[in-house]
Order: structure tokens, then sequence, then C-alpha cells
């Protein structure tokens, strides 16, 4: 990396519909960068397909970002730098790029093509019958209509009269074009599998790729770090800040990988999310689908009950690793440790259960009084009223046997309300009469128990089953049944003491006179 040069990264969503994990995924390697070198993280928008904007998109990639805690120092939504606007289209109208495509034309870089829609789906026609694919390049562009072809008078007739036009990259004709990639190393493409793409329509709107060329310039930015997709762009882009005279301030490349679907077998997409069960978008919202013109829903990781951390923590893995097996990284830790060398070239596989896991960790790095905060909410919503002490009790007791802090809520019934039920496993194997007849003599013994303790109840249920003739673990599951209704739960004898004399004797007398009744 050239050190003398100010660390400016950018991440350039198109807002055409929400975040998908992958984005937000290269958002914080770019801002991991920025902070790992004390430098600068831009949001810019690239709305230069104005036919697939969607009203929305653009506040909910930023909404997103502040959720995900990877918010930028500089752009959209963020504040103002010295390369304001960030957003394309008002770029665009302060003229920013139309003085380059121009710049394109007189060096010969460029030229206008006059081809309509139509004659051009007539040329791709023709190809398929000949059993190949139509490219505008360097050995058709001869035989179309364009300024190559055309007198300068008639283009200027052309121009002059409104008739509608795009400027197109003049690739050179049989040229390697080498790049060097900080992820995948040299990459070299022969100019023969390059086609010249749009950059310019007459219309004023600059395509991606002359406005992304721009823009990267004009905001000084030194390194690109984008996905996988845009590898097959990036000889186009290297040409571009040829022809511009820009080469000794093109910023350095990093393509990241693809995150896969869980088998391996493809790119993850919001159909697999659907069908598997699990999100792909960060929040939880409702945006036009450019493909079918209707609204559609769509489920985020905060709505499903994730913390950012964790979130953050498994797309930083997707596709990275550190220089150790350490899993568990804090926002600063990550920033510490990441490095583009050491993200890998080949795409990462998305795995559901070890995100529910990396939320878990989170879940149990919180305090009792921090879940207990999240809990009280909940349990008011369902008429739930109790004191934030014996919420934070609850949270000791159930940290360790859930992943999101609504299962807290889930699984806390029983600390307000008597079993309406009994486990019927347990139950078929455990009651009969000698067990019945001990649930009532414990419920005896404590009753007339002095100190209520975790200790000295489970010390007087051992005592009692042992005058009774009963192994104490035989029954100590069906207790459990008796006073929760479930098989399994906390650390039974906190959970005892928690709940207190008066309900584990209550509960018991309502086993001992219900089950089997």
């Amino acid at each position: 990396m050239d050190n003398t040069r100010r660390v400016r990264v950018r991440f350039a969503p198109s807002p055409t519909g929400p975040l998908h994990m992958g984005g937000v995924r290269t958002a914080l390697y770019n801002y991991l960068f920025a902070k790992k070198h004390g430098g600068d993280f831009i949001l810019r928008i690239e709305d230069t397909d104005q036919e697939r904007l969607v009203p929305g998109a653009e506040e909910y990639i930023i909404n997103a970002l502040k959720w995900c805690g990877i918010e930028p120092n500089e752009g959209i939504g963020f504040g103002d730098g010295d390369c304001a606007p960030y957003r394309q289209s008002d770029r665009k109208n302060a003229g920013v790029y139309a003085q380059y495509a121009d710049q394109l034309i007189q060096s010969g870089h460029a030229y206008y093509a006059f081809d309509t829609k139509e004659e051009l789906d007539e040329q791709r026609k023709r190809y398929e019958t000949m059993g190949k694919a139509f490219a505008y390049n360097a050995l058709t562009r001869q035989n179309l209509k364009n300024s190559l072809t055309l007198s300068e008078d008639e283009v200027k007739t052309r121009i002059a009269a409104g008739e509608h036009y795009v400027i197109r990259t003049k690739i050179p004709r049989n040229e390697e074009i080498r790049f060097h990639d900080i992820i995948r190393g040299w990459v070299v493409v022969h100019s023969s599998q390059l086609d010249d793409k749009v950059l310019f329509k007459s219309d004023g709107m600059p395509t991606y790729h002359l406005a992304n060329i721009v823009d990267d310039y004009s905001m000084k930015i030194s390194h690109v770090i984008r996905g996988e997709e845009w590898l097959p762009s990036a000889p186009l882009h290297v040409l571009l800040y040829r022809f511009l005279g820009w080469e000794e301030v093109m910023p350095q490349f990093a393509h990241l990988p693809l995150i896969l679907r869980p088998d391996g077998n493809g790119k993850l997409s919001k159909r697999d999310g659907d069908r598997l069960g699990f999100p792909v978008f960060p929040l939880t919202g409702e945006l036009l689908d450019v493909k079918t013109g209707q609204p559609e829903k769509f489920t985020g990781y905060r709505e499903k009950g994730y913390y950012p951390e964790a979130f953050i923590n498994m797309l930083a893995l997707l596709g990275w690793h550190g220089s150790s097996n350490q899993e568990l990284f804090t926002k600063e830790e990550l920033i510490e440790a990441f490095s583009l060398e050491r993200v890998s070239k080949s795409g990462a596989k998305f795995d559901a259960e070890k995100t529910k896991w990396f939320n878990q960790q989170y879940l149990r790095k919180r305090s009792d009084a921090e879940l207990a905060a999240e809990l009280l909410p909940m349990l008011k919503e369902q008429g739930i009223e109790t004191t934030p002490a014996f919420a934070e009790a609850i949270c000791r007791l159930l940290k360790e046997k859930v992943q999101f802090s609504y299962e807290l809520r889930d699984q806390c019934g029983y600390f307000f309300n008597d079993p309406a039920g009994y486990d019927e496993g347990v139950i078929a194997k455990r009651w009969n009469e000698q067990n019945a007849a001990f649930m009532k003599s414990l419920a005896d013994a404590f009753n007339g128990l002095g100190e209520w303790t975790a200790a000295t109840t489970e010390a007087c249920f051992k005592a009692t089953a042992e005058t009774a003739g009963i192994n104490a673990g035989q029954v100590m599951q069906l207790f459990r049944v008796c006073i929760s209704g479930l098989g399994g739960g906390p650390v039974l004898f906190e959970l005892v003491e928690l709940l207190g004399k008066e309900t584990i004797v209550r509960r018991l007398h309502n086993a001992v006179n219900t089950i089997g009744k």
C-alpha cells in the first residue's frame, strides 16, 4: 500500500432495492480498512440507472448502515465534505460528467453512436442465426452507425437535430490490459474480450462506468473495495484511467468473494432466505420490486432479534480470517486485525445456524440488567408486570438457554403462571403412586423449611427422597415438570429459590391433585 497517500474508500450502492447482506459486507470491509489506516469512509449513491430507482431505497441503505454501526464519516445521510454532492444525479446536474465524456471524444478514446435499439436488436438476431453473440466492439463498430463511420458534418447535424445518441468507449484492438488486485493478484484481460461500453447518453446522464471513474478520481479514492461481480468491469475502468490521464492516481483494486448459499452452490439470494427461513437483509421493510412493479415485503436481521454486533461479526468472517482461530471480535478488534491480504479469493458459504450461534454469544455477553431492559417491555406487551430485579433473575437463569432475547419472553411463562399442563413424556415414564406420594411429602417438607435458598431446598429434596427410599436423581426431572410443566430448563434449585416457597408448595400440590386424575 502507498503509505504516502491518504486512505479514502467508498461504499457506492445503487438505490434499486433493499441492501443485501453482501452489500453490507462490502460496506463493512471498506469501513474496517478506512479505520485501520486512519482514513475516510464515504457513502456515495450511484443512481445513474434512473429507470430502476426505488423510492425509499436510499433511506433504507442509510438506516441499515446506522443500525450496523458502520457509519461513513462523509456522504449521503452522514454529512458533507469537500467532495459533495455524493448522489450521482446531483453531480450530473452540476455538470460533473459531461466534460469528461467530451474529453474522451476529443482524445479519440470514445465516439458517438447513433444506432437505435431496434437496429441493435436486429444485429443481435442476425448474429444469433449464425450461432454467434453480437458485441459492439472493434470488429463490428466499422459497420454500424457511429462517428467512426459517419462524416464529421453528419455527426454534427444529427446531434444538432436532437437525435438520440450514446458515447461509447473505443476499446483498443489486440491489447492486454493488466492490473493488480490486492486479493487476486495480477489480472490480465485481452481487449478482444471487451465491448465498447456506453459511457454517456444524450440526455446528459452518464452510465455507471464513466460516473464511477470520475467520482473516484474527484473524491480522491485510494482503494476500490467492491464485490466480485465488478471484476469484469475492472479492465474497462483501468483503460478509462489511462484515457483520462489519471493513471498515477488510479486506486488500488480489491474484489471481494461472493457470499454463497449454505450448500455452496451459487450466490446467496433473497429466494434462498425465503426458502430456507433466514433473512438476507439487515432491516425489515417494504419496497417496490422493479421487476414486478409491485411492493415487496422482506424480513431483516434486526426484526428477527439479532444484535448488530453479532450480525457484523458473522459478516466479517464470511470471506476474511484473522491470524488466529479467534471468532468473536469487538468492532475495535476487527479494525485492528483486518487486512485485505487475508480476504479469500473463493466464495464463503453462509451458515444460518452459525449466525444464530454468534447472536447467542453476544447475548451471553450482555449483563442481566441489559437483558432485563429488553425483556421488561416484551412482558408488558403481554400484560405481565414485574420488577427489574425479578426480570434480571429470570435473565440470569435463562440466558445460557436462549439464542435471542425474545426467547427469554417465550420461555419464562412459568415464572409468572402455574403450569397449565405437564410434559407428557416425563409423566408417562415417571409418574406413579410412589412418586406422587413423594411429591406430596416434598411439599410438606418444603413448607416447613426455614431458610429458602438453592442449597437448602436441594438438601431438603435429597433428604426427603432418602427418607422415602427413592433415588433423588430418578425424580428430579419429574419434580421440574411439577413446578414448571417442562422437562428442561435452567439450574433447578436456583429456579426453586427464585420462585419462592409459596409458589413451589402450591405447584407441587396442584401436580399431585391434577396428574393422572
